[in-house]
């Protein structure tokens, strides 16, 4: 959220020479590299690789799902993401002031755009499931585990400049309400709560339906390692799946 608010308030507001320097087209771009290039260095960062870098209540309830976290660490996780969403935009308001408060940035809110809340929750929907299928697969896939941090990162680097004028991009029910409550703006704040957990829970199911059949590792982290040990014992060991059994 530092680095949302930060980046957004250099590019979209009126005070800032970039605002008129940099077209509109442009700036949407420069917000998605950044914002994709800030997922990749968390994902990546020693603490990510710790944690999972989830930094997404839809990604927790999706791997608490997978029985890969247990209920305790999912709450604590879910707390922790809100908490860490309010103080980092708090943080930009005291430090930045009006210039991030005040519209067009107005607290780097997320709400419906162009289409009203329907099509919003559409694109929501549709973002999240995309982003959260690449995860399982291409985490659970030797070859390209390790990749799955730039693989999201650049998703979102498309998301953003495609997605925001939409829906506001959020697909994070935390990073939506981050914002909100600083802004009091409340508008569509439903379909930032249902969309991206229903959208990333269906793809959850649909790994797991495509790889009954087979052998397979499901990793709790966006970036599976072996220098941090996972925070649930069961986490990256390989299960061996036969035809009809499901023990998840």
């Amino acid at each position: 959220m530092i680095s949302a608010g930060l980046f957004a308030t250099l590019l979209y507001a009126p005070d800032s020479p970039a605002f008129h320097w940099i077209p509109e087209w442009l700036r949407g771009l420069l917000m998605g590299i950044a914002m994709g290039v800030t997922a990749i260095a968390i994902i990546y960062s020693p603490g990510g690789k710790h944690s999972g870098a989830h930094i997404n209540p839809a990604v927790t309830l999706t791997f608490y799902r997978l029985h890969k976290i247990q209920a305790r660490d999912a709450l604590a996780y879910i707390v922790a993401q809100f908490i860490g969403g309010l103080t980092g935009v708090w943080f930009i308001a005291a430090l930045l002031g009006r210039v991030f408060t005040d519209a067009p940035v107005n607290y780097v809110i997320t709400v419906p755009g162009l289409g009203g809340e329907a099509l919003a929750f559409l694109i929501e929907f549709l973002l999240s499931f995309v982003l959260m299928l690449m995860i399982l697969f291409t985490s659970n896939t030797r070859a390209f585990s390790k990749l799955t941090g730039i693989f999201a990162g650049i998703l979102l680097s498309f998301y953003i400049p495609l997605a925001a004028p939409i829906s506001g991009m959020s697909i994070n029910p935390a990073r939506t309400f981050a914002s909100a409550l600083p802004a009091q703006m409340w508008m569509g704040l439903w379909l930032y709560f249902v969309a991206p957990p229903a959208a990333m829970l269906l793809a959850a199911e649909i790994y797991l339906w495509s790889t009954q059949r087979t052998t397979r590792e499901i990793c709790c982290k966006l970036c599976p390692n072996v220098e941090t040990p996972c925070i649930s014992h069961r986490c990256c060991q390989v299960e061996e799946k036969t035809i009809g059994k499901t023990d998840l």
